[in-house]
Parts: structure tokens; sequence; C-alpha cells
């Protein structure tokens, strides 16, 4: 490539930092505005520390019970299950939006997708992973 004096064209690897400096200024706003606020509340606001104050907040009712109890695992597991299940049901949007375009191989691979994602349903309710008790 050359340029009408037939000198080599440069592909703009020199200019290539300077494009980076707007993202640069940016995260330091973004971490200066938290920072700055933090500390500018921090000397401003009164330190009066009382052991009501300190007390876990519980909807207006004094706390009978460590705040840091354990849950049984299962409540993790149903969880996890449903935010499983939530994400992938997300994938039908884009397909019910595209349906027509698509055609019937779009609604083959959604029916794969389907019966993948019910097969997994029915195993985890067979295997008890969605009782409480």
């Amino acid at each position: 490539m050359t340029s009408s004096n037939s000198q080599p064209l440069r592909l703009g690897y020199r200019l290539m930092p300077q494009n980076y400096v707007p993202i640069f200024l940016f995260m330091g706003v973004a971490f200066a505005i938290p920072a700055v606020t933090l500390v500018l509340f921090k000397l401003v606001r009164p330190a009066n520390p009382h052991k009501t104050k300190l007390m876990p907040y519980e909807c207006g009712i004094t706390p009978v019970d460590d705040a840091r109890g354990r849950y049984t695992v299962r409540f993790y597991i149903v969880a996890i299950l449903f935010v499983v299940f939530d994400v992938e049901t997300i994938f039908l949007l884009p397909w019910a939006v595209r349906y027509r375009w698509l055609g019937r191989f779009g609604l083959l691979e959604m029916g794969i997708f389907l019966g993948i994602l019910i097969v997994g349903y029915i195993w985890i309710w067979k295997k008890g992973a969605l009782e409480w008790v």
C-alpha cells in the first residue's frame, strides 16, 4: 500500500493507545465518584454508635437468634435450579421473534432444546431435588 506521494501508508499502530484514552478516563471517573462520595460522607456524618443502632433490623421485630443461621443445602439447590431453568427459557424469546425466518430448521432446533430441557427437569424431579423436606 502506498499513498499519493509513494510512501508506505501507516496502519495506525502508533495511534492505537490514544484510542484507549476515553476508556481510561471513564474508568477513572467510575472509580473516583464512589470513592470520593464514601470519603466525603465518612467525614461529614456523625459517629454515634449505639447498641440499638448496631442491632440487625428485622422488620421491627427484635431478633431472637443469630442472623448468620445455616440454611439447608436443598435451598441453594432449588435456587440454582431456578436460575438455570429461568436462563434457559430466556433463549425462547429470540427464537419466537425470528420463528418464521428460521423455518422448519428453527422449529426442529427448538424442539431438541426443549426436549433436553424437559428431560433434565424430569430427571431432577425424579431425584427429589425439588422437594423442600
